[in-house]
């Protein structure tokens, strides 16, 4: 779903109103719209994708649960290499698996050798790089002490799918997103209208620019 379609256009104001109308006054009302609302636009390209974003999201949210009880150095850098390699291992080889299999078989052309190999039928996945740097930033914030881990697996899974961020980044330190979902929101005339003016500009460039 690309923020100028129509689909988005009939998206937005149904989450805006959902959001402010129904879960004004629950935090965890509101975070659990953000996760349904961000999953629906992640899958509207393709639904199948939503099981890598649960997947990232579950790794380390676990990760840093392990990494606040575990006092042994050794086992908390074994931890937070499983965060890095799964995030790492599932961004190489959707973006990069055709990159070298192409590497490969030009190097051989070069000693004169023809080697047949059918190159990967690979969709990258939207979004898939900030998704995976955000949540493994994450697990190295938790690592480094600079961050306490949550125990709220729907704030933190409402910080990473958050949709206006999702697809097109930019890439959220969880110390300074993560809070947010803590906290109660309330509703105001002037920020929603700022916020609509900044929407309307936004895509003004978009339509001059492009």
């Amino acid at each position: 779903m690309l923020f100028t379609s129509l689909d988005f256009a009939i998206f937005i104001p149904i989450v805006f109103v959902l959001y402010w109308l129904f879960s004004q006054k629950s935090i965890i009302a509101q975070n659990i719209l953000i996760v349904v609302a961000s999953y629906i636009f992640y899958g509207w390209w393709d639904w199948r994708f939503l099981s890598l974003l649960l997947f990232s999201t579950i790794i380390d949210f676990f990760v840093g649960l392990r990494l606040s009880i575990e006092k042994n150095q050794t086992k908390r850098g074994l931890l937070l290499w499983t965060s890095i390699i799964v995030n790492l291992g599932l961004l190489g080889f959707f973006k990069y698996s055709n990159f070298f299999v192409d590497n490969f078989v030009n190097a051989f052309s070069l000693f004169g050798k023809e080697i047949e190999v059918g190159m990967l039928n690979i969709i990258l996945p939207v979004g898939i790089s900030f998704y995976t740097f955000q949540t493994m930033s994450y697990s190295i914030d938790v690592y480094k002490h600079k961050m306490l881990p949550t125990k709220d697996f729907i704030s933190f899974a409402a910080f990473v799918s958050f949709f206006p961020q999702l697809v097109a980044g930019p890439i959220e330190r969880a110390m300074n997103l993560l809070p947010q979902f803590y906290r109660k929101r309330s509703f105001t005339l002037s920020e929603a209208t700022n916020g609509m003016r900044q929407i309307l500009w936004g895509l003004f460039k978009k339509n001059c620019y492009c």
